[in-house]
């Protein structure tokens, strides 16, 4: 992610979203990563893959990514190209894989936002603009660090590019 500004469509889901709905088990073992996108939410929306737009987002109520550890969730929503996931709350290490391969996982209230909504997420200053409804929602603060994280693009680039924790 170059920037700290995303704009994209929004795709809501429920509560609960679990990374088997996710990304189903029998594509856990697939080796070209790049190939998950193509089976993102296939279980809850055969057609989902077809309706994505690069740059879309994805939108849910509480607990998102709950279940299973599985690091593939995460990739496969990023191979999409989904810019970011908005949430009530997220499971934990969902959370963390996502930050960590440099997807935006953002807390905010969702309830002001509906399916097929254009969305603007301003990660510097915090706020989710849904542009269709001209409503500015707040997210949780995320710790610099974080930021930094995602953007050079995950934890990976970062490291290499500064060998250690410490921001600029």
């Amino acid at each position: 992610m170059s920037d700290l500004l995303l704009k994209g469509k929004a795709h809501k889901f429920g509560d609960d979203v679990n990374t088997d709905y996710i990304i189903a088990g029998k594509y856990t073992k697939t080796l070209n990563l790049s190939d998950l996108a193509a089976h993102l939410f296939e279980d809850i929306d055969p057609e989902f893959s077809k309706k994505l737009k690069r740059g879309d987002m994805v939108v849910a109520g509480k607990n998102f990514g709950c279940g299973s550890s599985r690091e593939q969730a995460p990739i496969a929503i990023k191979e999409s190209g989904v810019s970011a996931v908005l949430s009530k709350s997220f499971a934990r290490i969902f959370f963390r894989n996502a930050i960590n391969i440099g997807l935006p996982a953002l807390v905010c209230d969702t309830d002001e936002i509906d399916d097929g909504d254009e969305l603007e997420v301003d990660l510097e200053r915090g706020f989710v603009l849904n542009i269709s409804k001209d409503i500015k929602i707040p997210m949780e603060k995320m710790p610099d660090i974080m930021k930094a994280i995602l953007k050079e693009g995950g934890l990976v680039p970062y490291l290499k590019k500064y060998g250690d924790f410490a921001t600029e």
